[in-house]
């Protein structure tokens, strides 16, 4: 699930990902990265003012790090230019969306993404979030520590294919979930030829590093490869049709899937945590309030209901229309109700390949867009003058100018 495996220490991020630790910090007017690959040992990030500028590297000479962080924080997308396109053509959209800063979706990994959302069976933020630190802890690789907590990345599925997984998962609190997940990793291992989940990706999303695509017309069901890639993992087991949704839309980039759970529980939300998971009904409750469904045929969310949903949403935001969807999810919860009603600062950073824009105070997995001026467009590299703590030294990403979104 998205985010999920993120830790808060202090005023940071982090988490074990792609064979390094990346922490995340963030302020009023910078993103702050730092990477520590392994046997390279982490500490938490000093604050901003006592880190002094230097131009020492201690960073591998192949380290892609400033990709990973764009890539992941799916931070090319313009959203000012999206949220235009979904207010013009859904009233509903625009009288909620233009007063909360927007949503990014994650760019996560897919074996990451379908692993999580198999947790997610029947469970809340909490649990699961115990259930993947377990499995990464007892499975995965150990990449490094920040203090005394260790920092894993995920298992393979080679690995979770072995006999033994399941009863150990088991004995750890996963219940039925272990044995969906046991035999899951042997259908991706032996089964299918290594990357065939990567094969269900959108070309238009592709990992990173990959050229980007053309994935085809868009129809109201959805292009042809989100179709294939959903009807693929519904053959998985522990995978219905909204998980299926789930892991099309966050770990294979087809953003027209739309998952519809009666529990609401489209993406974690760290400080949102309680409120997404006992708020019964959240997206489904969406469609039956705000988009006349629930009545006639469409009473109850049947298969047929979970499609026309879908379908309707579709027909109204395009090829994002999940994305879309997310953002309306997330100004239902309690948590973020104020933003409705209050004015948002937003940042905007300009990097060589693009733009980033972001919204302080969020977690990772929650970045927000709109339109400010840019001061300086460059990339700062910051660390300890010495060096002497075998800290590795982040990179600032350049200064920016704030502006109240009126």
């Amino acid at each position: 699930m998205g985010g999920i495996r993120w830790r808060k220490v202090g005023d940071t991020w982090a988490c074990a990902l792609h064979g390094r630790i990346l922490s995340l910090r963030q302020d009023a007017t910078h993103l702050c990265y730092q990477a520590s690959f392994p046997d390279n040992p982490l500490e938490v990030p000093k604050p901003l003012s006592s880190i002094p500028s230097c131009t020492i590297n201690l960073l591998p000479e192949d380290d892609d790090t400033e990709a990973l962080v764009q890539h992941y924080l799916n931070l090319e997308p313009n959203l000012t230019e999206l949220y235009e396109q979904w207010s013009n053509v859904d009233a509903n959209f625009k009288k909620k969306a233009p007063r909360f800063a927007g949503v990014r979706i994650l760019k996560q990994d897919a074996w990451e993404a379908l692993v999580g959302f198999i947790c997610s069976s029947n469970n809340n933020i909490i649990r699961i979030s115990q259930m993947m630190e377990k499995l990464c802890n007892h499975y995965g690789p150990l990449v490094g520590h920040i203090g005394d907590a260790p920092y894993h990345d995920m298992p393979s599925p080679s690995i979770l294919a072995d006999p033994k997984v399941e009863s150990h998962l088991r004995r750890m609190g996963f219940g039925y979930r272990a044995k969906y997940l046991y035999q899951t990793a042997v259908q991706i291992s032996q089964a299918h030829e290594k990357g065939w989940l990567d094969s269900l990706r959108n070309p238009e999303s592709p990992v990173m590093g990959r050229k980007v695509e053309p994935a085809g017309e868009m129809l109201p069901g959805g292009r042809e490869g989100y179709r294939v890639a959903h009807e693929e993992l519904l053959a998985l087991q522990g995978v219905g049709p909204k998980v299926a949704d789930c892991v099309c839309l966050m770990g294979l980039g087809w953003g027209e899937a739309v998952p519809i759970d009666t529990h609401g529980i489209i993406f974690p939300i760290r400080n949102a945590a309680h409120d997404a998971a006992n708020r019964e009904d959240a997206v489904w409750q969406i469609a039956q309030r705000d988009y006349k469904f629930g009545k006639g045929r469409h009473k109850s969310l049947t298969k047929a209901t979970y499609d026309a949903v879908g379908d309707r949403f579709r027909s109204l935001w395009g090829k994002e229309a999940g994305w879309a969807h997310s953002v309306l999810f997330t100004a239902d919860l309690r948590a973020f109700s104020e933003r409705l009603s209050t004015k948002i600062e937003v940042n905007m950073v300009k990097v060589e390949g693009g733009d980033l824009r972001l919204d302080a105070g969020l977690a990772p997995g929650i970045v927000t867009a709109t339109k400010t001026e840019v001061v300086e467009t460059k990339i700062k590299r910051e660390c300890e003058a010495e060096e002497q703590d075998g800290s590795v030294p982040s990179r600032k990403i350049s200064q920016v100018k704030r502006r109240k979104k009126s």
